[in-house]
């Protein structure tokens, strides 16, 4: 992507949801968070940072028309121990036969829908205090019940 190091990826990392993502409907202007968290019950880091994604995190969205605001939060433990808090931001859209191919289970290539969050991770870890101080975007796509995201630091 333009704009992006590309050296200096963070790579992908996959959470896995404890059931389907499907979002009530909210008249535009609507504020709230859309109904309860979707359970993040696990996943995978790899790349600079390597780790599993712990279950209990919630991800939540509100809808307004087409467009999906996304608010994860969750946890990752590093393989050597330390502990990330990740706060993940983001939109989804995609045009009514991309989504109903989405919704269908198909694995659909993430250039023929809009799906991008903004990362930001706490912690204290010396090792990963370069993440706190790193503005990241995330370009993600649907796997299955599984999201994937590559995140990308800004030079």
């Amino acid at each position: 992507p333009s704009g992006l190091v590309g050296d200096r990826q963070l790579r992908g990392g996959h959470l896995a949801f404890g059931h389907p993502r499907h979002r009530p409907r909210l008249p535009v202007g609507h504020r709230h968070r859309a109904g309860p968290a979707v359970p993040i019950t696990g996943g995978t880091v790899a790349g600079r940072l390597n780790g599993t994604v712990l279950a209990g995190g919630g991800d939540w969205a509100t809808t307004r028309g087409a467009v999906t605001e996304l608010e994860a939060r969750y946890l990752i433990r590093a393989d050597d121990g330390a502990t990330i808090d990740i706060v993940n931001r983001g939109y989804h859209f995609a045009e009514p036969g991309v989504m109903a191919r989405i919704d269908a289970g198909e694995d659909v290539p993430e250039g023929e829908y809009y799906y991008r969050t903004s990362p930001m991770f706490r912690t204290d870890a010396p090792g990963y205090e370069w993440l706190t101080r790193t503005v990241f975007i995330g370009m993600a796509r649907s796997e299955g019940t599984q999201v994937c995201i590559r995140f990308y630091s800004l030079a």
